[in-house]
């Protein structure tokens, strides 16, 4: 229970920041949601904006809870985030995966995995803007653009004895860059991200991967699109491009491609009752997890996401 109480105390100071700076002038939805790594974006890739309502001069706070289930596995996650000035974003995330199907991989060898078994993972980002301003660079071809880090510490339970077997560690850092640009006259955001990671499943199996499977870094692009139909509501969708670490190691323990890792995909909507509360529905497709334990069912469910912004 200890690595909670530093989540919560963030999560007061961050409320008691937020509410002390509640009007503020940024424009609904083009500050992005929280991501499921907390960072504001869409939903699967961060963008270069900096999350909350905050703009230059303030400080703002975001608090958000998603919940995304696909044919065979749920993911329930919440965080808080600060933005600083319009110029940085501290966030946090912690997540909760429903690793049922794991329980198959007892079938395959003595792992011990415990029934209803989940895996947990706490997600710690900083983002700073170095360069353009979305909105205000609007009627030029200059986009706004943010590097960030995300540190990630998963806690797998009684799944740790498969992390041991595929050598991986159990926390890992992504380091990314982001480059947002708005066509407000066409009601259009567009999104790219280069991201440097050895997470596999975005970490909850762990980082990098025994011989033969690739434990090094990859650079894995993002992508989003988002079109403003009114200013309180807007669809888009989303494609993220994965590493596959694993597979290499799966066929030679005999497993096929049993451990194949496909990229992440989503098409979505958004809605802004409020400047200061957000919506989010999206259809997503994240390929085969672990499809050794899933007999190679692709990932497709839904992604539903409410946020409050101060």
């Amino acid at each position: 229970m200890k690595h909670r109480r530093p989540f919560f105390a963030f999560a007061a100071l961050a409320m008691a920041a937020g509410l002390a700076h509640a009007d503020t002038g940024k424009l609904r939805l083009t500050g992005g949601v929280n991501t499921i790594a907390g960072s504001a974006g869409g939903g699967l890739t961060p963008w270069a904006v900096i999350g909350s309502n905050a703009t230059e001069g303030e400080v703002g706070f975001s608090g958000y809870a998603t919940r995304a289930g696909t044919r065979d596995y749920g993911l329930t996650g919440y965080g808080v985030a600060v933005g600083l000035f319009d110029r940085a974003e501290l966030s946090l995330a912690r997540q909760d995966f429903d690793a049922s199907p794991a329980l198959a991989l007892n079938g395959v060898a003595a792992f011990g995995v415990t029934p209803g078994q989940h895996i947990k993972m706490d997600v710690v980002g900083l983002k700073f803007k170095v360069a353009g301003d979305a909105v205000l660079d609007a009627d030029s071809f200059m986009p706004q653009i943010a590097v960030g880090i995300e540190h990630k510490r998963a806690h797998p339970g009684s799944i740790q004895s498969v992390y041991n077997f595929l050598g991986v560690k159990n926390n890992g850092t992504d380091v990314y860059v982001s480059a947002t640009k708005l066509f407000l006259a066409q009601s259009l955001l567009v999104n790219a991200t280069l991201r440097s990671t050895n997470a596999n499943q975005n970490g909850l199996l762990g980082f990098g991967s025994a011989a033969p499977g690739k434990n090094g870094r990859s650079l894995q692009p993002e992508f989003s699109l988002a079109y403003l139909l009114r200013r309180d509501l807007a669809v888009g969708a989303e494609y993220r491009f994965k590493p596959n670490n694993l597979q290499a190691l799966g066929a030679a323990a005999g497993l096929g491609a049993g451990l194949r890792e496909d990229d992440w995909k989503d098409i979505f909507i958004a809605w802004a009752p409020s400047k200061h509360f957000s919506l989010t529905l999206a259809y997503v497709d994240l390929g085969r997890i672990a499809p050794g334990v899933t007999q190679g069912r692709r990932q497709t469910g839904y992604y539903l996401s409410a946020q409050a912004a101060f």
